[in-house]
């Protein structure tokens, strides 16, 4: 839960100030508002997967004790390398853009790299809820008044 509250806090902070970032430095060379730039991306891509949800999976942890789970430790650094990667060249690509600057087409792939381990992680913690979940269906199938309904657990 520790490590939950400090990776979204740390999001909460780093994708606003990259909002500021971006800011400044659209003003600073003039680029014409409006127009469309990947760095004006970064910060909602670190305030939402970032931020808000770590938040979402800190309540998951809390209903359902995830944190007890091997894939639940693959899904946080597998994801957090996810964010931080695509995150970064969103960064790094729309700062060359809007300075002028060329950009690579490695840029791209390492972005579809971050994607690919954003993706990754939500499977893995998708595999990791799905023990507790149906644990918890086969309880509340077990307590309701008609008797235990045959709720799958696998």
């Amino acid at each position: 839960m520790r490590k939950l509250y400090l990776a979204a806090f740390a999001y909460l902070l780093i994708g606003v100030a990259s909002g500021l970032y971006y800011r400044e430095l659209t003003k600073l060379t003039g680029w014409p508002d409006g127009q469309a730039t990947q760095l004006g991306v970064a910060h909602t891509h670190l305030l939402t997967l970032g931020f808000v949800v770590l938040l979402i999976v800190m309540v998951l942890e809390k209903v359902f004790a995830l944190s007890g789970s091997r894939l639940f430790t693959w899904f946080f650094w597998v994801y957090n390398a996810g964010v931080i990667l695509t995150s970064a060249m969103l960064m790094l690509h729309g700062s060359l853009t809007v300075l002028g600057m060329q950009t690579s087409k490695a840029i791209a792939g390492i972005a579809g790299t971050g994607h690919i381990l954003v993706t990754a992680g939500l499977i893995l913690l998708m595999l990791a809820l799905r023990k507790p979940v149906f644990a918890a269906l086969a309880v509340k199938a077990a307590d309701s008044p008609r008797g235990p309904a045959r709720v799958p657990v696998a």
